[in-house]
């Protein structure tokens, strides 16, 4: 089993931890403690996950699947937190977003759907009525999560997707097919498609001194918190930008700006460091599985925290429009913690399961 997988989400986890208790000094560390109770919720995911094997939670993906589909429903008609339908609340305390256990579904079901599917030939998955007929089914949750709207939750799905298709050996005329609709519709999407706050967020993204004090605020923030911690940053509690309420969300979205400006280059450059050797070990669980299932769920997973690293970090530094994605196992939020470690176990246990694994049958 590839335990450096686990020590780099520990560190995650405590360096997140960390910079919650700082972001949260104002208001008693609410957050602080509710993701601590979170924390231990997750853990027990986590281990039945890992233990568990990952063929019978390919098998049943298929059910998780249709309940997911359910709640995506469901939850559009729950009144609307910031603008959109994207969370279940409990007694005004507690809360749960379904489209993030959707993840684990949709990774799931697709990867055993195209496994299925290549048992009958390894080009089965290039047909077009059999591509087609399989992306169908990853159309639905996803446009049910952009009816939220949650178009940052929605990328996710597509990058799982694409790091799928491309281990199932997708013909290569598939991806140019893509990458040409994608030039074509994105500025058809610009002006026609996307609502007025999306279109505001791309423009900020390519000017945010057009409304300093409007949309382009927060990652003006953002921006001079990283670049105030310089290389060890201004310590624990002493960021002027997260203490004295520049920064928002500092919990969630905006995390990593308080850890580079609290704890600096260093510790910034390690949160990276640490996400790309997290990826890179997925991506070789990928390759050295004991099946093509067990491929597919690992570059799934895989796919999934390439974009959330890349865009959460990206967009706290100016580098990509903001998107409310947090980041994985740092940022506040109980359902993504829970469905990241979730992920974890069953990366967890497609390594466990090759040869000469500790799961050995």
């Amino acid at each position: 089993m590839e335990w450096s997988i686990l020590i780099c989400v520990a560190l995650l986890v405590v360096i997140g931890l960390v910079a919650l208790y700082s972001a949260t000094l104002g208001t008693g560390h609410e957050e602080f403690k509710k993701q601590v109770m979170w924390l231990a919720i997750s853990i027990p995911f986590l281990v039945i996950t890992m233990f568990l094997d990952y063929e019978i939670l390919a098998k049943i993906s298929p059910i998780l699947y249709g309940i997911s589909i359910i709640l995506l429903i469901a939850v559009l008609f729950t009144e609307p937190i910031s603008g959109a339908s994207s969370w279940f609340v409990i007694k005004k305390t507690i809360s749960f977003q379904p489209s993030e256990f959707a993840k684990v579904a949709v990774v799931l079901a697709y990867s055993y759907l195209v496994a299925r599917l290549q048992t009958k030939g390894r080009d089965e998955i290039s047909r077009p009525t059999r591509l087609f007929a399989s992306l169908l089914a990853v159309a639905v949750p996803v446009l049910l999560i952009v009816k939220q709207p949650d178009y940052g939750t929605a990328m996710a799905f597509l990058f799982a997707i694409v790091a799928i298709l491309f281990v199932a050996g997708i013909k290569k005329r598939y991806i140019f097919i893509a990458l040409a609709l994608v030039v074509i519709a994105l500025p058809l999407l610009y002006f026609f498609v996307l609502p007025n706050h999306a279109k505001t967020r791309i423009d900020v993204f390519l000017n945010p001194e057009i409304d300093a004090r409007g949309s382009g605020y927060n990652i003006l923030q953002s921006k001079l918190a990283i670049g105030a911690g310089e290389m060890f940053g201004m310590g624990i509690g002493k960021g002027n930008q997260t203490q004295l309420g520049f920064l928002y969300p500092k919990t969630t979205d905006f995390i990593f700006s308080v850890i580079g400006e609290e704890l600096g280059f260093v510790v910034g450059a390690s949160v990276i460091a640490l996400y790309i050797l997290l990826i890179t070990k997925a991506i070789y669980i990928a390759k050295t599985a004991k099946d093509d299932l067990g491929s597919y769920i690992a570059a799934g997973i895989a796919g999934i925290f390439i974009f959330h690293m890349m865009e959460n970090i990206g967009m706290t530094m100016g580098l990509l429009p903001i998107t409310g994605v947090p980041l994985p196992f740092v940022s506040y939020g109980g359902s993504s913690l829970v469905t990241n470690l979730i992920l974890i176990g069953i990366l967890l246990s497609v390594s466990g399961r090759r040869k000469k694994a500790i799961f050995m049958e």
